[in-house]
């Protein structure tokens, strides 16, 4: 049975700390609250552990790609079918809510399904609703190929989340997380470049047919991922239409600044806290909620999050408002701190690996607030310093969110795994999510203000949320078990 609210290990969960400093065989909480080995699964059950996770990679690479190219198809979209902006704007509004949905679903149901089958599942609904989007001749049809799109895209980050901390011994599974952190980074990088040359040289129609692609990984997914058997287990359909309905007007009530959306969304949530709080299988295990450790160290990674996607929302306005750069040209400037990220991912995970995750829970965040007050004074004047300094930045992002995913695998008792990196994984996306939202009520201030002070002003706002981030990561490593480290 899934893990109850009065369940030992969900006490044991609730209640406690732990810190993963250095490779070992089991993690254990503080006060004697967790001493059961941490799932660790014999090498050979990976046939191939490396291919494995480069082809997760690949597969999140291409996702988050998908998710970032359509923002530039916007406007000629608007044009074809002579539609207002606001009305265009639900590709990415209803892409969006559609994902992080399905996000945590996928992520649930890997408790009880073979990942295997939810993987493939999940492509197939990615490549064949991309084949249809290509074909689109109205909005309505170009509407519903990207929900469909969204139902099998939110299923690679999470699950990929999953499958290496199960499977992936503790040992090497920081440089398994850092790949994966590194192929969203590179993802984010390499979206608004190719889907800008894609729209300006062959149309919008032809990102559809890049998205197609992850059909072909379908055969590699079946031949590399182990094989799982199916096991007793209950989807909680109730809670997840509540936590639908609770997602998607919050995210609605972000994006539209609609007051009655913020107040079905208020409305729903205390309903679905008190059905998950009331039955044996619920869509998200209440003990995660009550966890201050779990929380605790969410926030920690959340704050890189918030920071990194408000940056990227923000680089290519300064880029081509304030130095008069192409689309391209902002592109250009923006990917080297990707690629860097790309490069320098498997040396963190060695790190990770050899040293643990305190250490760079401790400096991680600092790096990223130095980067963010560098871009205080010093973006407005020069684009090469936008691109140095994002380099920095994108590069303690993945040491950031690679050692907080490493160590939440470490955290969470085998069970509580698909739970809880689902809902890792959509804390993941609300945060980016405000983070875009802040930003761009942030830039209207331009009307008042010079480009420069309002940019400022959203550096610093930055700043705040990067040193909460710090406090997080101090208050969590002051409550975990030193003794690894």
């Amino acid at each position: 049975m899934i893990l109850q609210s009065n369940d030992s290990a969900s006490t044991r969960v609730q209640e406690g700390f732990d810190l993963g400093s250095a490779p070992a065989k089991t993690d254990r909480m503080r006060d004697g609250t967790l001493d059961s080995p941490v799932r660790s699964v014999s090498p050979g059950t990976i046939r191939r552990e490396k291919p494995t996770i480069l082809l997760l990679g690949l597969a999140v690479v291409l996702v988050v790609m998908n998710t970032m190219m359509f923002n530039l198809a916007l406007p000629s979209v608007s044009r074809q079918f002579g539609l207002d902006p606001a009305v265009t704007s639900w590709i990415v509004t209803a892409y969006s809510i559609v994902f992080a949905i399905s996000s945590i679903t996928y992520s649930r149901l890997s408790d009880f399904i073979p990942i295997r089958r939810l993987f493939i599942i999940g492509l197939l609904s990615l490549s064949l609703a991309a084949i249809a989007g290509f074909f689109s001749d109205s909005f309505a049809f170009l509407l519903v190929a990207r929900i469909l799109q969204a139902t099998g895209a939110g299923s690679v980050p999470g699950l990929a989340l999953v499958l290496i901390s199960r499977y992936i011994p503790l040992e090497r599974r920081g440089r398994a997380m850092a790949v994966v952190m590194a192929a969203v980074a590179v993802g984010l990088g390499l979206g608004p470049i190719v889907g800008g040359t894609i729209v300006e040289y062959l149309g919008w129609n032809y990102l559809f047919l890049l998205t197609a692609c992850t059909g072909f990984l379908v055969p590699f997914f079946q031949s590399e991922i182990p094989a799982e058997q199916s096991s007793p287990g209950a989807f909680d359909i109730p809670g997840a239409v509540l936590a639908s309905i609770g997602i998607t007007f919050l995210l609605l009530a972000m994006t539209e600044s609609s007051l009655v959306a913020l107040c079905i969304s208020l409305g729903a949530f205390p309903v679905f806290w008190w059905r998950i709080q009331n039955t044996d299988r619920p869509f998200v295990m209440p003990v995660l909620l009550k966890s201050p450790g779990f929380l605790t160290l969410v926030a920690v990674g959340l704050g890189g999050y918030i920071c990194t996607f408000a940056m990227l929302y923000l680089m290519p306005q300064i880029l081509v408002d304030h130095f008069r750069l192409t689309a391209m040209e902002a592109g250009l400037v923006i990917f080297p701190g990707s690629f860097a990220s790309m490069v320098i991912s498997r040396m963190v995970g060695r790190m990770i690996d050899r040293i643990g995750n305190r250490h760079i829970i401790e400096f991680a965040p600092a790096v990223m607030l130095m980067a963010t007050i560098l871009f205080t004074f010093l973006a407005g004047l020069s684009y090469l310093y936008i691109l140095v300094i994002f380099i920095l930045m994108s590069v303690a992002f993945t040491f950031l969110t690679s050692s907080v995913s490493n160590e939440i695998s470490r955290f969470l008792a085998p069970e509580q795994l698909g739970s809880g990196m689902g809902l890792f994984q959509l804390m993941q996306f609300f945060s980016g999510a405000f983070g875009v939202a802040a930003t761009a009520t942030g830039l209207s201030m331009r009307s008042a203000f010079p480009a420069e002070p309002a940019f400022g002003f959203i550096f610093w706002g930055m700043s705040v949320v990067l040193m909460l981030s710090m406090f997080c990561g101090i208050y969590y490593l002051r409550k975990s078990s030193p003794e690894r480290h």
